[in-house]
């Protein structure tokens, strides 16, 4: 009955260190990856926005989704060039978007990169 126990609990710890081991490189995998807006450029007649993400973590990504809408509950998918976006480790990168925008009008975006981080934002336009 003893050797049964032990053989049960050296089983219960190897299952728990295989499930830890997997939760932590997939959590870890995500926190490597740090979104923040670096710049945004409106431009083209009301037309064009140059958005300029960088990554301050330490695994590298691809931004792979933008959305931008006149309010954070209105966002539409927008097309950008490129269409994936490699972001390396402490790199900066810029996608850019054709969308029809207006002088002194706040926008919200949202990034989405390959990994599944978010970076939402609201930008205002400039006046004139």
């Amino acid at each position: 009955a003893t050797l049964l126990l032990i053989v049960i609990a050296v089983a219960a710890i190897v299952v728990t260190y295989a499930w830890v081991m997997t939760y932590l490189s997939s959590a870890g995998e995500h926190a490597g990856v740090i979104l923040y807006k670096s710049n945004i450029n409106f431009y083209g007649s009301g037309t064009k926005i140059d958005i300029d993400i960088g990554n301050s973590g330490t695994a590298d990504t691809k931004i792979i989704q933008v959305y931008v809408g006149n309010s954070s509950t209105t966002l539409q998918n927008q097309t950008i060039t490129p269409s994936s976006i490699p972001l390396a480790a402490g790199s900066i990168e810029r996608a850019t978007i054709n969308y029809p925008w207006k002088n002194g009008t706040t926008y919200y975006f949202k990034i989405i990169s390959s990994t599944g981080q978010a970076l939402e934002f609201p930008e205002q336009s400039p006046t004139s």
